[in-house]
């Protein structure tokens, strides 16, 4: 069974298209990359998946379940990293985690395990605020992966990373994982090892759709130009 079925996905922001007509299938354990320039659809893509925006056309099935209709029925199956952090900034990172824990009914060890998994349990009790923005990126890398999701969204999951801390949350959100993965990138040569499936978007359209290993640098290029 795929874990996404996507069949004529259309999404607009008033009289802008964000996606129009998107067609595909990423079956289990496979990892998908999005390439496409700023306002193509990669982010809006994301959000549909993760049940925050609603599609108005075509047939969206996340995980054997129907969006919009049961979204309910995925939220706690699915993990997103997005360009927000979704974290209090306010808050510690523990206290984050932890919060987030009580959501998915999952217990503090595991805060604590996620925390030491991206090397941030020397800082777990200082506000999210006063924490670098790498720092802040590992902590929603371990807020997005604390409820063990079986399916992973990943915007940019590598911005403001060091290699250092890339390597860190590799087990977590990389192939390492071992978990269904759709990733935005604007970073061919990462993106193009790390996938299976390769989509293209320009001004929402599908400008590209395969296999990775028959995909080059040069087509992910095109998409740019």
């Amino acid at each position: 069974m795929p874990v996404i079925e996507l069949d004529g996905l259309t999404r607009n922001y008033g009289e802008r298209t964000a996606l129009d007509d998107v067609s595909l299938t990423l079956p289990a354990a496979q990892t998908l990359v999005a390439f496409g320039p700023n306002g193509a659809g990669k982010t809006t893509l994301l959000r549909v998946l993760a049940t925050l925006l609603r599609p108005h056309a075509g047939r969206v099935m996340v995980l054997d379940t129907q969006l919009p209709e049961e979204a309910w029925r995925v939220r706690g199956r699915v993990g997103l990293l997005g360009h927000e952090p979704l974290l209090y900034r306010e808050l510690t990172a523990r206290e984050n985690l932890r919060y987030h824990a009580r959501l998915h009914g999952v217990g503090d060890e595991r805060v604590e395990e996620q925390l030491r998994a991206v090397a941030m349990i020397d800082r777990a009790d200082e506000p999210v605020r006063t924490l670098s923005r790498g720092m802040v990126q590992r902590v929603a890398v371990a807020r997005a992966t604390l409820h063990d999701p079986e399916l992973l969204l990943l915007d940019e999951p590598y911005a403001n990373l060091d290699p250092a801390a890339i390597e860190l949350v590799e087990p977590l959100i990389g192939a390492e994982s071992r978990r269904t993965r759709v990733v935005s990138s604007h970073d061919p040569s990462r993106g193009l090892g790390e996938a299976d499936i390769v989509l293209g978007l320009r001004a929402g359209r599908v400008a590209l759709l395969g296999a990775a290993a028959s995909v080059g640098p040069d087509e992910i290029a095109g998409l740019y130009r």
